[in-house]
């Protein structure tokens, strides 16, 4: 392979009539040891591999380097496919040791420049055309040795961050089995905490998405990048989530002291809101905490408050089961709840009637406020009021009539759960 616009081999450059990889080979003995010393200096990285393997891989692979520069400089030739293979396992390697990129990168950066720069002092004015050589010849080695070292890291952390996904994904299957995740967490690389806080979410639409002309499904896919990017920040440990564009479970671990199935609802309820910010899209949430070998049963529940949340008109944000105790009960199946819901029946087709009642209720029976929640006048709200207890019999204003209507209404909202 040859540099774009690279002189014929013949033309080699010169500093004060010697050719530079004669001197460069002169150099190479001591510039081993510098180029390490350098390494290590500004490098910190490097300090964290073990000596003996600094003393001998890296040494090594910095002499090859070496070497390979040489040539560049002596024949106008970028290195070839094999020593740009060993350089992607070298690279691969480092990844693998967890390397930062930027550190192996500049390792190679660096031994070149000390190679460069050592020569450069010999160069003398009249070398400038041989000057001008060197330097297209070191940024070409520079360019597909970075591109190379590149390559190799990449390659390796895509193969561990797949391996990891996989039994990261292994362990939340066996918690939502049910059963002892113990192994799978080991297999992880996982410690189990002694609870975890079970999340359902409902993940809401971002404005993006209903714009015409815009992919729905690169819009779904950013959305959710964002809110998993966001929770990485804001939680300690390692979350595990099964989440679509249209939400889904989500655990996180959790060894803060108090009693089981207590949830921090301020905490959670901060949490939410800032994973709702990220990702643009309004998120409905119900939450529970539970050992690790209850999870699958704290999974259904909150699945199932999240549900019943969303049934009975709750906005946006987090909700837990004590939110939601009536309609959670009457949203078991079961000829209670069915007997409460045919109480409202009549209602069928006028929807004005049960949101007003639905919202007369929400409103602590403050005909004003329900009004204005609605945007008509109170007069209406009345009018309303009245027509559902002539259809019903059953007066919301009237004491003995109110804990029926509101279950009522909590079996009517759930019963199609």
């Amino acid at each position: 392979m040859t540099a774009p616009n690279a002189e014929p081999a013949a033309v080699e450059p010169r500093f004060g009539g010697s050719p530079v990889h004669l001197r460069l080979l002169a150099l190479a003995p001591a510039l081993a040891p510098e180029v390490m010393t350098r390494l290590l200096d500004r490098l910190p990285a490097y300090h964290a591999l073990p000596p003996e393997q600094l003393r001998g891989e890296i040494t090594r692979q910095v002499e090859r380097g070496i070497r390979a520069f040489v040539e560049v400089m002596r024949t106008g030739e970028l290195p070839g496919e094999g020593e740009l293979a060993r350089i992607r396992e070298s690279s691969a390697r480092r990844a693998d040791e967890g390397v930062p990129l930027e550190s192996v990168v500049g390792a190679y950066h660096l031994g070149a420049q000390l190679c460069a720069a050592r020569v450069l002092a010999e160069a003398e004015p009249a070398d400038l055309p041989d000057i001008a050589t060197a330097q297209d010849r070191l940024l070409g080695y520079l360019q597909v040795v970075s591109c190379a070292v590149a390559a190799g890291y990449v390659q390796e952390r895509q193969a561990a961050l797949g391996d990891e996904q996989v039994s990261r994904q292994a362990l939340l299957s066996r918690l939502l089995e049910g059963g002892d995740p113990r192994a799978a967490a080991d297999r992880a690389g996982i410690r189990l905490p002694a609870r975890y806080l079970v999340l359902s979410l409902a993940i809401g639409p971002h404005p993006d998405e209903s714009r015409p002309g815009v992919n729905r499904s690169v819009v779904a896919r950013r959305k959710l990048r964002r809110l998993r990017a966001e929770l990485d920040r804001r939680t300690e440990g390692v979350p595990l989530a099964a989440l679509a564009a249209d939400g889904g479970p989500l655990l996180l671990p959790d060894d803060s002291p108090g009693p089981a199935g207590a949830v921090d609802r301020e905490m959670l309820a901060a949490l939410v809101e800032r994973l709702a910010h990220a990702c643009g899209a309004d998120l409905l949430v119900a939450a529970t905490a539970a050992a690790p070998k209850d999870v699958a049963a704290a999974v259904r529940l909150a699945a199932d408050v999240r549900q019943v949340a969303g049934a009975t008109g709750r906005g946006p944000g987090l909700h837990l089961l004590e939110d939601v105790l009536l309609e959670y009960q009457l949203s078991r199946p079961g000829p209670a709840r069915d007997a409460l819901a045919a109480l409202l029946a009549p209602l069928a087709g006028r929807p004005e009637l049960l949101d007003t009642l639905r919202a007369f209720l929400g409103c602590g029976l403050d005909r004003r406020r329900t009004a204005a929640r609605l945007l008509v006048h109170p007069n209406t709200v009345d009018y309303r009021l009245r027509r559902t207890a002539d259809l019903t019999g059953l007066d919301a204003v009237r004491g003995p009539d109110l804990l029926t209507l509101r279950a009522a209404l909590a079996a009517h909202d759930t019963a199609a759960l």
